[in-house]
């Protein structure tokens, strides 16, 4: 049995034992592997009559731990092998003995699909190389400025698709032991890296441009070829931003652009529109700067378009570098997911109720759930391991995504908890209606 546990003890992590001294080891279930730094003997069985005795709380009749303090731990059931020093772990890998879960309700919202934004992404680059190799003949032969800004703008755009796919690529690779949670955040570093490059390369160079255009103006030749070729570049913007709305309408889940800008988890479809609009705006403002300086015959109209394309692709530049910052960070999941977790747990009789949850975006298309369930403090620790397993299949089948959960076993103490906590905020959250 294990006594309650120590306050000045440190929780234990994801997938780590926080046993309590004098506590007695547990039996593994048949065919759970041990970890890589498990080796030893075997462990003895707990009695038969004995109560429960969870890891990092306390047994039946012992004093409960501070609902909602202390840190997620316990019996830790990630999806894959236990991580080397640690516990024995299932392996719960896909296409292992992870149970198949065709039936059961699947939470969405917010959920981008692993395609999520490719198609956008080829379309606005195929769209992009061909509008910048068309602008710089135009800036060849009629010497705009505006031209040439649009034209970096062009270029700029391009290179971030290059990042976009390569982060895409980067985030499928295999699991390591020094990133054992996978590398899928790294698509959220690469559309940082978007947004750092539209606005150095394309806010900069074009504010750049502008002003040494007004300083030194000079004539715009031809310009009706200049006109000809914003039309070509102004049609195959269109495309790529019809391409980008059509799959984000798919992802958006009928809400609003701007929620949809702020609150998705792929940047890929954020990036792409964002990139396209200002695009287009940036075209309609090349195109007054040139007309007003042909118009009026002051080349100055044509150095102002270009000061208002470098402003714009700044403002989107901020905007999307916030917006990725906080992906970065680490966001939890949306409300409706975690709703639908809350509610997969709660779903079986061994779950008496959950007292906090965390969620954690891993990437786009992986969740992190960590949650502590209160538990009845007479079942035995085969009935609460086997319980664990049936909530873990509850919630896979509803969020297919969460691919690592952890799990910790409590007794619940309605005095204890702290509604300011956000991890209990979020079970008690109300569904909507």
């Amino acid at each position: 049995m294990a006594g309650p546990a120590s306050s000045g003890q440190p929780a234990a992590g994801p997938g780590e034992h926080s046993a309590s001294p004098g506590a007695s080891p547990r039996t593994p279930r048949p065919g759970t592997p041990r970890g890589a730094g498990g080796a030893g003997p075997a462990p003895e069985p707990a009695g038969a009559g004995d109560p429960i005795a969870v890891d990092g709380a306390p047994a039946a009749g012992g004093p409960g731990g501070a609902d909602g303090q202390a840190e997620v731990g316990g019996r830790a059931r990630a999806d894959g092998p236990a991580a080397a020093g640690g516990p024995a772990g299932t392996d719960r890998l896909e296409g292992t003995d992870r149970p198949a879960e065709a039936d059961g309700p699947v939470a969405t919202a917010g959920v981008a699909a692993p395609s999520a934004g490719l198609r956008a992404v080829f379309a606005a680059l195929a769209a992009n190389l061909g509008i910048a190799a068309t602008k710089f003949i135009a800036f060849a032969i009629t010497g705009s400025a505006s031209m040439l800004a649009e034209s970096v703008h062009s270029v700029a755009d391009s290179g971030n698709q290059v990042l976009l796919l390569l982060g895409r690529n980067r985030a499928n690779r295999a699991r390591t032991e020094e990133h054992p949670f996978g590398f899928g955040r790294e698509r959220y570093f690469y559309a940082f890296v978007v947004a750092v490059v539209l606005f150095t390369v394309g806010a900069l160079f074009s504010i750049y441009e502008g002003i040494h255009k007004i300083t030194h103006p000079e004539p715009v030749r031809d310009p009706v070829v200049a006109f000809v070729v914003l039309g070509v570049a102004a049609v195959l913007e269109g495309f790529s931003l019809r391409t980008a709305i059509r799959e984000s309408s798919e992802e958006r889940d009928g809400g609003g652009w701007l929620a949809f800008i702020r609150r998705a988890k792929a940047p890929e479809l954020p990036a792409i529109l964002l990139e396209d609009m200002a695009a287009l705006a940036g075209l309609f403002l090349a195109a007054v700067g040139v007309g007003l300086a042909v118009i009026t015959g002051k080349e100055f109209w044509d150095g102002l378009g270009s000061l208002a394309i470098g402003a714009l692709l700044g403002c989107v530049a901020v905007i999307l570098a916030v917006e990725t910052k906080s992906l970065l960070i680490g966001e939890s999941a949306s409300a409706d997911v975690e709703r639908a977790i809350v509610a997969a747990l709660e779903a079986g009789p061994e779950v008496e109720r959950v007292i906090h949850l965390r969620t954690l975006h891993m990437g786009p298309e992986s969740l992190l759930v960590a949650a502590k369930i209160a538990v009845s403090p007479c079942d035995r620790a085969e009935t609460v391991a086997a319980g664990i397993d049936a909530a873990e299949r509850r919630v896979r089948a509803a969020v297919p995504i969460a691919r690592m959960i952890y799990l910790e076993p409590d007794l619940y103490h309605a005095s204890r908890a702290d509604t300011t906590d956000p991890s209990i905020r979020a079970v008690r959250r109300r569904p909507r209606r």
